[in-house]
C-alpha cells in the first residue's frame, strides 16, 4: 500500500510521491523562544518525529529541518525579565537551551539543522531583494512589503480571496501598504507595544515596558525581518525551491503559510511545497493550550511527572489531524496503555530466554498474529500516518502474546522472538518508544557525540593521520561502541 497523505492545499488525501524517489526534503515550522516548549510543542514534535520514522521505515532518506525563531517582539518582550538576560539574543539562548533539552527528552530524531533567524539574515535579505527587483514587494518609510495584489494565486491554501482577507498588521503598518492584506518582509521599526501588550498575560508581570530588539542594516536601513520571511528563505537555504513536505500547526495555515507559499512562490517562480500538512489544536480544557494564554504545562515537568513513554503514547493515540485535549485522565489511561505494551513486550522477552521456549513449539494462532500486527500497523501509518489505529495493531499483539503464553506451557520460540522483533521495529524504531528503559534523550545524546567523534576520525583519516584514527577508533570501542569501516563509510553499534 502506498502511503497517503491529506493535503491542505488540495484539501484531498492523496498518493505522497516526492521529487526525488530515494530522499524526502521535511520542513517543520518550529518555535519562537519566548518561553519553555510546553506539551502543545511536544505534541507535535512527537507525530512530526513519527512522520519522519516512517519515512525512514519506508525506506527514504529524510533530510529534515526544523527552524528556531530567535528573532521576534515576544522575545524582546521578556527582555530584563528575571534572569533571563538583559537582550533579546540572551533570552533567545535561555530558551533555546530549554528547547533542545525538551526535544532530547522526549526520544526525538534529530534534525538535519535547526536554523535560527539571528543566523540567515544575509538570505533574508537576499530574498527580499528579489521580491522587490520582480515587483512583488515595495519600500514604504525603511519597512518592505509584499504586495499580495500581485501574486495571482494568494489564498490557495486558506481559501481565500484578496478582497475578503483582513488587514494584516498593526495600525502604524496599514498606514504604510498599498492594500490592507500586504504583509512585511522588513520592518523598519523596533518592537511594538502592542507586541509587547499581547504576551502580557495573567500572573506575569514585565521589568521592561518597550524593550528594544537587534537590528540590521539593510539597503533600505536598519530594521528586522518579518516573521513569515523567515521559513522560505530558512528552507530554501537548507533543502531547496521546492520542497516535498511542510509541517506545521492548523493555526499557522493563514496567515503565515499563505504568506510563505506567495512569497517563496513569486521568488522562484516554482511551487513552494507539494504537501502541507498540518496539525490540529492541543487544548487545555476549552482553549488552545498557548504560552500567550499561560494555559501551559512544560515539556519538562510533565517528563518528570509522567515519564517519557506514557507522553508519547498519549500523543500517538490521536492522529496529528484531530483535536486533542490534555487531561489528567486522559494521561492516566495513556500511562495504563503503556504499561500494557511494556509488560506484554517484556513477558514475551522473558518467555523467549526461557527453557519452555527451547522445544519445537509452533503456535499458528501467534504467527498469524503478528503478520496481521505488521499488516494492519503498515496500513495504518501509511492511511496519512494514522497513530491511532496503528498503536491499536501493536496492542492487539500483546493480546495474542498473553494469549499463547497463558495457554501454552512449552512456548513458541520463533513466534515469540518475532513478537519482540516486531514490537522493536514498530513500537521503538517507528512509534519512538523505549523498552529498555526512558532513557531516549540520554540515548540519542550519546548518539549524536559518537557520531561527532566518528565525524573527527574520518577527517583525522582524510588527513592522512591514520594512528590518530585508530585510537578514536580503539576509544570509543574501550567504551562500547563497535566501529565498522564500509565503502559508505563508518558505522557503529552501542
Amino acid at each position: 500500500m502506498t502511503l497517503r497523505v491529506s493535503n491542505t492545499l488540495t484539501g484531498e488525501t492523496e498518493p505522497f510521491e516526492p521529487q526525488d524517489p530515494e530522499d524526502v526534503l521535511l520542513y517543520y515550522c518550529g518555535l519562537t523562544v519566548s518561553d519553555d516548549p510546553h506539551l502543545g510543542h511536544a505534541r507535535t514534535w512527537v507525530h512530526v518525529d513519527v512522520m519522519h520514522r516512517w519515512l525512514d521505515h519506508l525506506g527514504y532518506g529524510v533530510r529534515h529541518v526544523e527552524n528556531i525563531t530567535d528573532v521576534n517582539e515576544k522575545i524582546t518582550a521578556r527582555v530584563g525579565e528575571d534572569d533571563l538576560g538583559d537582550s533579546e539574543g540572551a533570552v533567545a539562548s535561555h530558551f533555546i537551551d530549554q528547547l533542545l533539552t525538551s526535544m532530547r527528552s522526549l526520544n526525538l530524531l534529530r534534525a538535519e539543522v535547526y536554523p535560527r533567524v539571528s543566523e540567515h539574515l544575509p538570505e533574508i535579505v537576499d530574498l527580499i531583494e528579489r521580491l522587490v527587483e520582480k515587483g512583488y514587494a515595495y519600500e514604504s518609510n525603511g519597512s518592505v512589503y509584499f504586495d499580495v495584489t500581485q501574486f495571482d494565486d494568494y489564498g490557495k491554501l486558506s481559501n481565500q480571496r484578496v478582497e475578503e482577507v483582513e488587514a494584516q498588521g498593526e495600525e502604524a503598518e496599514r498606514a504604510e501598504k498599498r492594500h490592507p492584506a500586504d504583509f512585511a518582509l522588513w520592518k523598519a521599526d523596533g518592537v511594538s507595544e502592542h507586541a509587547v501588550e499581547e504576551h502580557r498575560h495573567a500572573d506575569r508581570e514585565y521589568s521592561v515596558a518597550h524593550p528594544t530588539g537587534e537590528t540590521w542594516n539593510s539597503p533600505w536601513g536598519e530594521g528586522r525581518p518579518g516573521w513569515h520571511i523567515e521559513c522560505s528563505a530558512m528552507s530554501m537555504t537548507h533543502l531547496a525551491e521546492t520542497i516535498d513536505i511542510h509541517v506545521g500547526g492548523r493555526d499557522l495555515v493563514f496567515p503565515h503559510h499563505e504568506n510563505e507559499i506567495a512569497q517563496s512562490e513569486a521568488a522562484t517562480g516554482q511551487e513552494f511545497v507539494r504537501y502541507w500538512l498540518h496539525a490540529d489544536l492541543f487544548q487545555m480544557g476549552e482553549d488552545k493550550m498557548s504560552s500567550s494564554l499561560g494555559n501551559f504545562i512544560p515539556v519538562q515537568e510533565a517528563v518528570g511527572e509522567f515519564g517519557v513513554n506514557p507522553l508519547r503514547m498519549f500523543f500517538v493515540s490521536a492522529s496529528y489531524n484531530s483535536t486533542q485535549t490534555y487531561s489528567e485522565a486522559a494521561i492516566e489511561e495513556a500511562t495504563e496503555r503503556w504499561e500494557r505494551l511494556e509488560n506484554g513486550y517484556r513477558r514475551a522477552a522473558e518467555a523467549a530466554d526461557s527453557a519452555a521456549a527451547r522445544t519445537k513449539v509452533e503456535d499458528e494462532a501467534l504467527r498469524e498474529a503478528v503478520e496481521e500486527t505488521r499488516e494492519a500497523f503498515t496500513a495504518a501509518m501509511n492511511d496519512d500516518f494514522n497513530t491511532r489505529e496503528a498503536l491499536a495493531a501493536l496492542l492487539s499483539l500483546v493480546g495474542s502474546v498473553n494469549s499463547h503464553l497463558d495457554a501454552h506451557e512449552a512456548h513458541d520460540y520463533r513466534g515469540l522472538t518475532r513478537s519482540i522483533t516486531t514490537f522493536d521495529e514498530l513500537g521503538g524504531d517507528v512509534l519512538g518508544f523505549s523498552f529498555d528503559g526512558e532513557t531516549g534523550g540520554e540515548a540519542h545524546l550519546a548518539e549524536e557525540l559518537v557520531e561527532l567523534v566518528l565525524d573527527v576520525r574520518e577527517e583525522e583519516r582524510a588527513a592522512g593521520n591514520y594512528e590518530r584514527a585508530d585510537a578514536l577508533r580503539d576509544d570509543l570501542e574501550a567504551l562500547g561502541v563497535e566501529v565498522q569501516d564500509t565503502d559508505d563509510g563508518a558505522t557503529y553499534r552501542l
